[in-house]
């Protein structure tokens, strides 16, 4: 007659199978390589949110850092170890695959960028109306802009600023940032008493009570911020999975929620 009571040895032997098999899918998910991701400055709070909200949906780890974008065109050309390069602009993600730094057929344009001209929140210039005047304004001794000579938002409030018929005016205060967000923090430090920086920024948590006049899009070439996988990715497999993501509704919901505007997937 058999007993109903379970076999010892049995039990014992399934529970080392199953701990076995915990301890390789740990082992597994451990040496998983995590996402490097060299992003613009201005994507720096979207890019931690679009981070945050892949990990939490996949549990893959993204490790992302931010800078100049011409920075990381350098850095990637003399072996930088990034998975992805997300641009302030096209310029440099089509070099770098003219160059064989970037695997065919990964570029795409996965937002347009806007500028502002942002200034604390204490200022005495009244920037809702005196819009570009402002800059031109006694008090206003220093305006803050990315480098134009390495920074697409450097160009572009540069462009703007030569558009508007005031690039002469103002071209002895202005000081330059090595990035977008260098420059937006010569102006949050009171190094700067204006500054044009992206709109993104500007609506960040440590910015978004100060004074900002949105620059009309047409007053500069349009920011046309691209994407690209490296040819030297080590996880292509997760780069593929968050660039889907980016491109997806709940992505682009994320980057308009930062100041973004958004192309329509081709």
């Amino acid at each position: 007659m058999t007993s109903g009571k379970a076999n010892p040895r049995r039990q014992f032997a399934f529970q080392a199978v199953l701990i076995a098999f915990l301890l390789a899918l740990m082992n597994l998910q451990a040496q998983e390589p995590s996402l490097r991701v060299a992003a613009a400055a201005d994507l720096k709070c979207a890019i931690e949110e679009l981070s945050a909200e892949f990990t939490s949906k996949t549990g893959m780890k993204v490790d992302v850092t931010t800078g100049s974008s011409g920075n990381f065109f350098a850095q990637i050309q003399s072996g930088a170890p990034f998975d992805l390069f997300f641009s302030a602009d096209t310029d440099y993600p089509k070099k770098l695959g003219a160059g064989g730094f970037a695997e065919s057929g990964t570029l795409s344009l996965y937002a347009l960028g806007r500028i502002v001209i942002w200034a604390p929140p204490g200022a005495a210039i009244d920037l809702s109306n005196q819009g570009w005047n402002a800059l031109a304004d006694a008090g206003v001794r220093k305006i803050a802009i990315a480098n134009p000579m390495h920074a697409p938002y450097g160009r572009a409030a540069a462009a703007a600023l030569q558009k508007a018929g005031i690039y002469e005016r103002v071209k002895s205060k202005l000081v330059y940032g090595e990035d977008i967000s260098q420059a937006a923090q010569f102006v949050q430090s009171g190094n700067a008493q204006a500054g044009i920086i992206a709109l993104s920024l500007a609506r960040s948590p440590g910015m978004k009570e100060g004074k900002m006049w949105v620059i009309p899009a047409g007053m500069h070439p349009q920011i046309e911020q691209g994407v690209v996988m490296l040819k030297n990715a080590q996880n292509k497999t997760g780069a593929h999975a968050f660039l889907d993501f980016v491109k997806s509704a709940g992505g682009k919901a994320i980057l308009e929620k930062h100041g973004f505007a958004v192309p329509p997937n081709k």
